[in-house]
């Protein structure tokens, strides 16, 4: 006795729900064995057998699913007005302990499954999806992107909170995606007849082809990152934490410190993602996308991939965001016409870069034979990963790549204009963010690349307030900043 009462204690905390119904069935099995029994036994003509067990549970199940059946049972034998107090009993009994239980419990389980569904605890069972792990400003263009691949997408977003906020930013994002491109081809066609202009429209209208799942967790959580599917994914994104979700200064001030000396989180979870991904049960050629602010960070992640990354299963892929954003804002300060250029080679709509797998024993000489018979695709250059070995085109879509188009073209000669120089800039900086440094990087390699004097080429000037102008000691390595104001 002493094991049982422990064994169902541990029973009743582990699963209370499976053995709330496993006493459910016991009881309405007994209560409908029993309630057989004394209504056959009831049931009982003078000189005469009544009617038999098997009979009686019958009756018995039929008068708990319809009350009205009471009358029939009550007719049989001669026990009157004792047969039908009985039967009422049990209606009364099985309406309580079979029928109100059931559907109380089947109610539950239903409402139990909707609850674990919309709070994300179910497995997801996919394959081929991207996820990204964390969310800062620049997700919701990561997932909008997807809407030009021209074929359906498959997004998870796993986040420690603000589901439904993430939820109406993803949605309202493609949303105006989806207006604005479906407004540009109506214009597009507005001259045409208007069956014409609608059948054009519905064949090349965008079409919302981006599923996205978001669910709350822990992305250091093994679990859970197994219920998205994450061995299966094509492709894994962490994303570093945004320092402006806060309306406070000082914890903003705060987080902003924080980031510069380091993301911890960033590493913890790219350990977990390498090892599932790297696992032998795990899809092959997986890529681990990784967002990094700070050299502390670039420097722990590179000994990751010496030691985690396996070939053909996982790819690590670490990006220095901010050196990238601030070297491309400084181009665009000094040459603005490279916006038209970024915009169309880093998105998917329009022209983009594209990877195809081929063997290139002289990259010089396959560009060259490469461009006499086609004219769709731009060879970029060569790379080798591993076994395989790949070329880089750039191209309005990947079919582009293996069109021929043999032509014949006169040579067109080039020379460079030695006597050209660029006019002075003058640039004025307002306030400043985590990406000053690079910018300013940016431009002192602009300003090394031409080999004169600084300021002579470039001028600028900050107006920041005293205390960052005193943490970038006044921009005094840089030549040509030319003068720091400190004002509010």
């Amino acid at each position: 006795m002493k094991s049982f009462k422990e064994w169902l204690s541990i029973r009743l905390v582990k699963n209370p729900g499976g053995m709330v119904l496993i006493a459910i069935l016991l009881f309405n099995v007994l209560f409908f064995l029993v309630s057989a029994a004394v209504i056959s036994a009831l049931s009982v003509y003078e000189g005469e057998t009544g009617v038999s067990f098997i009979v009686a549970a019958y009756y018995t199940v039929a008068m708990v699913l319809d009350a009205g059946f009471v009358s029939s049972v009550s007719e049989i034998g001669t026990s009157g007005v004792i047969l039908t107090v009985f039967c009422l009993v049990v209606v009364l009994v099985g309406m309580i302990t079979f029928t109100g239980a059931v559907i109380g419990y089947v109610t539950n389980y239903i409402s139990h499954f909707i609850e674990n569904a919309n709070s994300g605890k179910r497995r997801l069972h996919m394959s081929g999806h991207t996820v990204i792990l964390n969310w800062n400003t620049r997700a919701s263009e990561i997932v909008n992107d997807l809407l030009y691949c021209g074929t359906k997408q498959k997004v998870v977003v796993l986040v420690s909170g603000r589901k439904a906020e993430i939820e109406k930013e993803i949605d309202e994002r493609i949303a105006d995606t989806i207006a604005r491109e479906n407004a540009a081809i109506l214009a597009r066609y507005d001259s045409l007849p208007f069956f014409r202009r609608r059948a054009l429209y519905r064949k090349a209208k965008m079409k919302r082809n981006v599923t996205v799942i978001v669910r709350e967790g822990d992305v250091f959580s093994s679990k859970q990152l197994h219920d998205i599917s994450l061995e299966h994914a094509k492709t894994t994104i962490i994303l570093g934490n945004d320092v402006n979700n806060t309306i406070c200064k000082f914890e903003h001030r705060e987080r902003l410190e924080d980031q510069g000396r380091g993301n911890p989180q960033t590493i913890k979870t790219l350990m977990q993602v390498a090892d599932i991904t790297a696992a032998s049960y795990s899809d092959d050629n997986q890529k681990i996308i990784v967002e990094i602010t700070e050299d502390w960070t670039e420097e722990i992640v590179d000994k990751i991939i010496s030691y985690k990354q396996v070939e053909g299963k996982c790819n690590i892929v670490p990006i220095r965001i901010n050196k990238i954003l601030g070297q491309i804002l400084s181009q665009f300060c000094l040459m603005p016409e490279l916006n038209a250029v970024y915009r169309e080679l880093f998105s998917n709509k329009g022209a983009a870069f594209y990877s195809h797998e081929e063997t290139v024993e002289d990259d010089v000489a396959h560009a060259k034979a490469y461009l006499t018979e086609h004219k769709h695709a731009i060879p970029l250059t060569f790379m080798a990963d591993g076994r395989k070995n790949y070329y880089f085109y750039a191209a309005d879509s990947e079919k582009d790549i293996g069109r021929h188009s043999s032509h014949s073209m006169d040579e067109i000669e080039v020379k460079l204009n030695h006597d050209y120089w660029i006019v002075q800039k003058n640039v004025v900086i307002l306030g400043h963010n985590s990406k000053c440094r690079d910018i300013m990087q940016g431009f002192a390699a602009f300003c090394n690349e031409w080999g004169k004097s600084d300021r002579e080429i470039l001028r600028i000037l900050v107006i920041d307030d005293e205390k960052n102008l005193e943490k970038l000691n006044y921009y005094k390595e840089y030549p040509f900043v030319i003068e720091t104001v400190a004002a509010n």
